[in-house]
């Protein structure tokens, strides 16, 4: 049965910079294989409700500005899967959560960045599902229990977002900064919550992490990190598959949930 995953995206030039996070990504379909199709929860669509994208054909959204026009030629226009879309749309409603199905909408960044170097082909059906920026990690962790059901039917849950995400200090610095010792401590923390499976810290991070506000003023960005905690099964168990940082003030660690 395929994992669960939660991977860092963090800034759109992951698509296109060299580095540990884009290396690990690159690598990362040849060890996962082809899954029948791909569903993200990326930080970079909010609403608020779930929401499941449901097109024959994604757009690629470039919802970013201010970068090189390289990025913005990038294209990642896989296939979506209207009737899977339904049905996941139908199984979060049974799960007890309000839910929405929109018709029209493409691939944000979230999305099309990390699947474009795990899986340059885009021949994968792919649809996203919101998050909720406002409702919070114990949500976000009910949302993926909704979606673990999809694991056993070869459907790949990820979760997109960054493992810190504290913008203000990453804009001007050189990729290679080193990690300042506020991201080293709580990073540090998660993973040894993770590790240990300590379910009730990890919903709760915000009130028990060094520095939670500081590595996420806003938590959109840990929030996909709950979402693939909640598909990955009753008992948590946490692999982490990457980690790195980039900028001193990004984390891009990985982790799958068997």
């Amino acid at each position: 049965m395929l994992p669960s995953l939660f991977v860092s995206h963090g800034s759109p030039m992951l698509a296109v910079t060299p580095g540990p996070a884009h290396e690990f990504l690159t690598g990362l379909g040849a060890t996962l294989g082809k899954p029948r199709a791909i569903v993200v929860a990326s930080a970079h669509w909010g609403t608020a409700h779930p929401t499941v994208n449901a097109v024959a054909r994604n757009t690629t959204i470039h919802d970013f500005g201010g970068f090189p026009r390289e990025l913005y030629t990038l294209r990642y226009d896989a296939p979506g899967d209207p009737t899977l879309a339904e049905e996941v749309a139908d199984a979060i409603g049974a799960a007890g959560l309000e839910v929405a199905v929109d018709r029209k909408r493409g691939l944000d960044h979230g999305a099309w960045v990390p699947l474009m170097l795990a899986w340059p082909q885009a021949d994968i059906p792919v649809f996203q599902v919101s998050v909720q920026p406002s409702l919070g990690p114990a949500h976000h962790f009910e949302l993926g229990r909704a979606l673990a059901p999809l694991r056993a039917r070869d459907i790949l849950v990820v979760g997109s977002g960054s493992f810190t995400h504290d913008l203000r200090r990453y804009f001007g610095q050189p990729q290679e900064t080193p990690e300042t010792p506020d991201v080293t401590a709580f990073a540090g923390w998660m993973d040894t919550a993770l590790r240990e499976g300590r379910r009730c810290d990890l919903l709760t991070y915000r009130h028990k992490a060094p520095y939670a506000e500081a590595e996420h003023p806003t938590e959109e960005h840990l929030l996909p990190l709950f979402v693939a905690m909640g598909a990955g099964g009753e008992k948590l168990a946490a692999e982490r598959l990457h980690t790195s940082t980039a900028y001193g003030v990004l984390r891009m660690d990985a982790y799958a949930f068997h």
